[in-house]
């Protein structure tokens, strides 16, 4: 598809998208209290969709003179220079991210590893979680207790007692964890939860603690397909190590560096730069304080719960901590 010439000129810049909230039985409203997130009234939203390039649902634009064309177009017409030497997953944007708000415990679930997603005909998805927010209990089902069978899984699965076979971890704000597709996992109650993963939205579910809808109707569970996906040798996963390394604006934990993508939290003291030179396109989503990202002659201000997309072709982007601020960077394979 030919792209529009009076936009073909338009230098890239760095971008910001109206989110996508996603009502969910186990959502509730700390997106709007934490982050004013004008979230639609009377609805429990579990997800707010920050950037999606997904087929009917894609982010669009909020900024600049490109505001209003979403982030599906682009791809179809300017994907080199929003990507750089990332790869698009099927000409789509390869990642989805999101803000996650439990107030409820979510399903226990899998995502398909490739191979089986093949045969099922659904999308791998591997991921990652950071906890923005926690309650005093809150706590993450990931992987499985030590020693569990896939025929003891099974028979609770039939009992009613599957829980009893996740591996359960406590958690607090500034906690994180890896997810590849085949890993058995739920969020529990009281988290408030960036997540980055693949661009894919196949979730099968094993058990979703005997709940209904707001219309009394249970939500369908997919036992089979979970058993498929299931890695029955994944024991007792570890949160991700805390780490970090000094640099003169702060400091940089590197938490994810996987061929599909990779995470960087970055603490930064007020009134510091960093530039924002870089091969592939660059994610930056804010957990606390508030910056500035400039580039190609735009200007955007970020807080808390908000993100942006710097393309590839914006040779000159900095990033600015206007107040003391720590941010999620974000770059795919």
């Amino acid at each position: 598809m030919r792209e529009p010439e009076n936009l073909g000129n338009i230098v890239l810049y760095p971008l910001t998208f109206h989110p996508i909230f996603k009502e969910r039985v186990w959502g509730g409203r700390s997106l709007e209290t934490l982050y004013r997130k004008p979230l639609p009234p009377g609805r429990p939203i579990g997800e707010s969709w920050e950037i999606a390039d997904r087929p009917g649902e894609a982010s669009v634009i909020q900024n600049g003179p490109l505001a209003g064309k979403d982030l599906h177009w682009l791809m179809e017409h300017r994907a080199d220079e929003v990507l750089g030497s990332a790869r698009s997953q099927s000409g789509r944007f390869p990642l989805l991210v999101k803000i996650l708000d439990a107030a409820e415990q979510l399903s226990l679930q899998v995502h398909p590893p490739a191979r089986v997603a093949a045969v099922l005909g659904g999308e791998p998805k591997t991921e990652m979680w950071f906890i923005a927010h926690a309650s005093p209990d809150a706590e993450l089902f990931v992987g499985l207790k030590r020693g569990v069978t896939r025929a003891e899984f099974e028979r609770r699965i039939r009992a009613g007692t599957v829980a009893e076979c996740f591996h359960r971890l406590a958690v607090r704000p500034g906690d994180a964890m890896f997810l590849p597709s085949g890993r058995v996992h739920a969020i529990g109650a009281g988290n408030v939860i960036f997540e980055i993963q693949q661009n894919s939205d196949t979730t099968y579910r094993v058990f979703d603690w005997n709940r209904v809808d707001r219309d009394g109707q249970a939500r369908e569970l997919h036992v089979a397909q979970s058993l498929t996906s299931i890695d029955f040798d994944d024991f007792e996963p570890s949160l991700i190590p805390s780490r970090t390394e000094c640099h003169a604006a702060g400091g940089i934990r590197r938490l994810v560096d996987d061929p599909l993508f990779r995470v960087d939290h970055t603490s930064m003291e007020a009134a510091r730069s960093l530039a924002l030179t870089q091969p592939a396109c660059a994610i930056l989503g804010v957990l606390e304080g508030h910056i500035r990202v400039d580039g190609a002659g735009q200007a955007v201000e970020l807080a808390a719960g908000q993100f942006c997309l710097v393309p590839a072709h914006v040779a000159d982007a900095t990033l600015r901590s206007l107040t003391a601020a720590s941010f999620l960077r974000v770059q795919p394979g």
